[in-house]
């Protein structure tokens, strides 16, 4: 189980251990370490090319200029790699990380993710980080076990090593009920486990940190500019004082429940005096130069935000997997808390979206149970066998649920009319 390619630092962080698989194989060629090909076996799946069909904010297929799940986890790749590599980190196990990141993630985004949750509940929950680690060890074709091995003859996904594996954990713990979220559903768990074996408890690795921070940078920063584009919010409407109020009072509700509230008002007012903040946006060339500038200027503050605090705690010795936690200053966490409540009120908020979110919700559910009445057949060929070899209602429950999970905004909707699920 251990990767054959050698390591400048065979007893380091990312030495033997760190470079194992679930499932040894040979390199296909030489010149490539162990995580640049995990890399390229993440960008070749068919389940990152599906994100490109799955909403991000703005639902996906709106028009050509939001972000959706694909193209933000290649910002939060590129975020990611970057402040990896300049803490220590290896710059390939963090751009797995955050390629990966979003792998599980249903259709309609979060909304999506509650109505499996709600679904699945007799087969143990849906979880969007769990379900990411059962794609990338279990569902993705490309690497079989050996049946007398200790997988005996089942998929193991795209077979990363140890470090990318753990780097993709967010949340390295099984589901408990003391916590809401989770990265390994009850028959994953012996996978999370051989992971995490010899990490310390419930710490995510330093890698998955900064894949963590890389995802809430381009979160931030990114779905403003794309609710500035559509229209959702102006520049106007952000200098007004109770605007503000509103939204540090999301942010702390659905962001940062321990911040003051009037600490992210300030901290948003305070971007707003940079003089990189646009005074207005109007769609022409000038004004997306400015939102652009926006954007770098804000990533560049929260990379280096975490890059020097991180280098004030640590040093400047290299840093990797349990050497160090990634350190984000306080007031860096309310500004980013601050961009996303910005989304959150005028998109997800916005008039008419609880009665496209009950839609969405009750589409998805609705076709979970259509699946379920029609069996195998109406299932991917691939999910066919696992169907097949479920032991129970609950093991079935799992392949449906995994199959919805799978699908495209777009594709749901034309398979459940396919079904005639409503």
């Amino acid at each position: 189980m251990i990767d054959p390619e050698s390591d400048p630092d065979p007893a380091g962080p990312y030495g033997a251990a760190a470079r194992a698989r679930l499932v040894e194989e040979p390199p296909k060629r030489s010149g490539r370490t162990a995580f640049e090909r995990d890399r390229a076996r993440v960008l070749h799946s068919a389940a990152l090319r599906r994100l490109a069909g799955k909403t991000q904010v703005v639902v996906a297929g709106e028009s050509d200029f939001p972000r959706t799940r694909l193209t933000h986890s290649l910002e939060v790749a590129q975020i990611g790699r970057e402040l990896g590599q300049a803490v220590g980190c290896d710059p390939d196990v963090v751009e797995v990380a955050c390629l990966a990141h979003d792998l599980g993630h249903p259709p309609f985004g979060h909304n999506g993710e509650d109505a499996l949750d709600e679904v699945a509940q007799p087969c143990g929950g849906f979880e969007g980080n769990a379900q990411t680690l059962r794609v990338v060890s279990r569902l993705e074709a490309k690497t079989f076990a050996p049946v007398d091995g200790p997988l005996h003859g089942r998929s193991a996904g795209l077979n990363l090593t140890r470090a990318s594996l753990d780097a993709v954990a967010k949340y390295p713990w099984p589901r408990r009920p003391d916590r809401r979220k989770y990265g390994a559903y009850a028959e994953d768990e012996p996978v999370l486990a051989w992971v995490r074996a010899d990490a310390p408890a419930d710490r995510p690795c330093l890698e998955a940190q900064v894949m963590d921070w890389a995802d809430d940078i381009a979160y931030s920063v990114h779905d403003v500019e794309d609710a500035l584009h559509a229209g959702h919010v102006t520049l106007e409407t952000l200098r007004s004082r109770q605007e503000r109020a509103d939204v540090a009072e999301l942010a702390v509700r659905w962001y940062l429940p321990d911040a003051d509230p009037a600490a992210i008002e300030m901290a948003l007012t305070d971007l707003q005096t940079q003089p990189w903040w646009p005074r207005g946006y109007d769609g022409t060339r000038s004004a997306l130069a400015g939102l652009k500038n926006l954007t770098s200027q804000l990533i560049g503050r929260f990379c280096a935000a975490a890059q020097d605090a991180t280098r004030d705690r640590y040093g400047e010795r290299r840093l990797a997997r349990y050497d160090a936690d990634l350190v984000v200053p306080e007031r860096t966490r309310l500004e980013c808390a601050a961009l996303k409540a910005v989304a959150a009120v005028y998109v997800m908020e916005r008039e008419g979206a609880s009665d496209l979110y009950e839609r969405q919700q009750q589409l998805l559910q609705e076709l979970v149970h259509a699946l379920l009445l029609g069996g195998p057949g109406v299932l991917s060929p691939e999910l066919r066998g696992d169907f097949h070899a479920a032991t129970d209602d609950a093991g079935r429950l799992r392949v449906v649920v995994d199959q919805v999970a799978s699908l495209t905004d777009a594709s749901a909707v034309a398979l459940h009319r396919r079904l005639g699920a409503g």
